[in-house]
């Protein structure tokens, strides 16, 4: 589709070609935070949910930057989720906008 669209066109597509080939995902999963022995919804969620073990953050954004990926660890650490993926589809080549992170808990 190129770059240069909302994050939320992005997220459904990618969504509905998971689907298409089998895989189950979720989006915009609620991501709760633990604090003082208190789960306080606070409104954090997650873009994509992959097999329930791959978190899928997306950005259309001319550059992600550290506190993208800083973003995306924490994430992974509330979710207790252990790999995921930092996709900015504002690149020429999709191959250019994919940041594999893990969860070192």
């Amino acid at each position: 589709m190129g770059p240069g669209l909302l994050e939320s066109v992005y997220e459904v597509c990618l969504r509905h070609e998971m689907e298409k080939k089998g895989i189950q995902t979720e989006s915009q999963v609620a991501l709760p935070v633990h604090y003082d022995q208190k789960k306080l919804n606070i409104g954090y969620r997650m873009d994509l949910m992959v097999e329930n073990s791959i978190l899928i953050e997306i950005k259309s954004v001319e550059k992600v930057s550290s506190l993208h990926e800083a973003q995306l660890l924490t994430y992974l650490k509330l979710s207790g989720l252990k790999l995921g993926l930092l996709i900015n589809f504002n690149v020429i080549s999709l191959k250019d906008g994919v940041k594999r992170l893990v969860n070192q808990f």
